[in-house]
């Protein structure tokens, strides 16, 4: 079983917990609680790799994407764990109309995220964080907030300002080892959606930009982070979209060999075979693959 960290008050909807929860589970039918003592006795010691999702997820699709994620994950063992994080990133979306909001939230669960892991993960051999659109902004808040050092970034499908390692994020961003992304531009949530998102917000919002491109839609403005590893850009090809990176496929995806890369611009989609079809679950496969290549 999966173990997490939950700061959502309600399986639905809802705002943050006042302090952050842990439990063990696969689906929702088998959530638990977990005792905080046997959830620092899974991590000290050890690398740790924190992963969360994005905007309009609740509690059972948060648990089930992360969970079939860790599954995918080949992450160097016995020295490693994985935690995922679930927090309230549904709490007031409603189909894009109040995406300007959904940052208040995400902003708040990495401040009560970052209180948390100063507190009690000093006994991790290191921290890293792996994050999935909107949670971009929950892993970043959390890293500007936080005392402890982090190792790895990997931000897939950011739904975050493309300029935000350099702007609102330059002193997180300063503080990890190394960072990586996905980026696609086949994705049409980053494409359409979020740059209207930001326009709305630029009117509801004192001096937010009226339009920026999205981090995950072009990869990050320029002048890049000393400490930012390329490649990012997949090839337009794979089509990537935004539901691919944590998307659940049954018979499950299976596990692509690393070290992987992002390739160059016009290569095939991994996985693929003799007729020319891709195998069911390769981009699962290959972000969990992509996600343990840079972890290490």
């Amino acid at each position: 079983m999966t173990q997490f960290l939950d700061v959502r008050l309600s399986a639905v909807g809802g705002g943050l917990r006042t302090a952050v929860g842990a439990c063990r589970a696969t689906c929702s039918n088998d959530y638990r609680s977990l005792d905080l003592g046997e959830l620092l006795d899974g991590i000290k010691g050890r690398h740790v790799l924190i992963a969360t999702h994005g905007f309009n997820v609740d509690r059972a699709d948060g648990i089930a994407c992360l969970s079939n994620w860790e599954s995918l994950l080949q992450l160097p063992q016995p020295y490693s764990a994985f935690v995922g994080l679930l927090w309230p990133g549904d709490s007031v979306w409603a189909h894009g109309l109040d995406y300007p909001d959904e940052p208040k939230i995400a902003n708040a669960a990495g401040g009560l995220v970052a209180r948390f892991l100063d507190g009690n993960f000093a006994g991790a051999a290191s921290i890293s964080f792996a994050s999935h659109s909107l949670g971009a902004r929950v892993v970043l808040e959390t890293i500007t907030q936080m005392s402890l050092p982090v190792r790895r970034l990997v931000l897939m499908a950011g739904a975050i300002d493309d300029n935000c390692l350099n702007t609102e994020y330059k002193e997180a961003a300063a503080k990890i080892g190394t960072i990586s992304l996905l980026a696609s531009k086949k994705d049409s949530v980053l494409t359409v959606d979020f740059p209207l998102g930001n326009f709305f917000a630029g009117i509801l919002a004192e001096g937010h930009p009226w339009w920026r491109a999205a981090l995950g839609h072009c990869g990050p403005a320029k002048p890049w982070p000393a400490n930012f590893k390329a490649p990012f850009e997949m090839p337009d090809i794979w089509e990537f979209k935004h539901g691919n990176y944590l998307q659940i496929d049954q018979p499950p995806a299976p596990d692509l060999p690393i070290p992987v890369d992002v390739p160059p611009q016009g290569t095939e989609p991994p996985l693929t075979g003799p007729d020319g079809k891709t195998q069911q679950g390769w981009q699962e496969a290959f972000s969990s693959a992509f996600a343990s290549t840079r972890f290490r």
